[in-house]
C-alpha cells in the first residue's frame, strides 16, 4: 500500500501524517509513506486545499484532517471503497487525477 501525504509541511500536514502513520501501524505496517511537497505535483491531483491524503492513487481527503475511524475504514477497505473521495471539492464523475476546482 502506498500512502501519500500532500502538503507543504504545515502543522496540519504533519498532524495528518502522524495520525495516518499511527493507524497504518496497526493495520498496514508495511505501507510506504511518501511526502509530496511539490506544489505542481499536489495540483496534479486536483487538490486546492491541503493537507490531502492519497492511498494507492486515490484521493481520499483534502482540506481537512479525517477522523481515525475514517482512516481506519480507508486503510482496511477494498480498493473500490477507497476510490470514493470524501472531499467536497471533487465529483465522482471525473477521474480524481484530472479534476479541477
Amino acid at each position: 500500500m502506498e500512502i501519500r501525504i500532500l502538503g507543504t509541511g504545515c502543522p496540519n500536514c504533519r498532524r495528518l501524517e502522524a495520525l495516518v502513520r499511527s493507524v497504518a501501524a496497526t493495520v498496514q505496517p508495511d505501507a510506504a509513506f511518501i511526502d509530496v511537497t511539490d506544489i505542481p505535483e499536489i495540483l496534479s491531483y486536483g487538490v486546492m486545499h491541503t493537507p490531502a491524503l492519497v492511498v494507492d492513487g486515490a484521493l481520499l481527503c483534502s482540506g481537512r484532517i479525517p477522523s481515525k475511524q475514517e482512516i481506519l475504514q480507508w486503510l482496511t477497505g477494498s480498493a473500490a471503497d477507497r476510490g470514493q473521495s470524501t472531499s467536497p471539492e471533487t465529483s465522482a464523475s471525473v477521474p480524481l487525477r484530472f479534476r479541477r476546482s
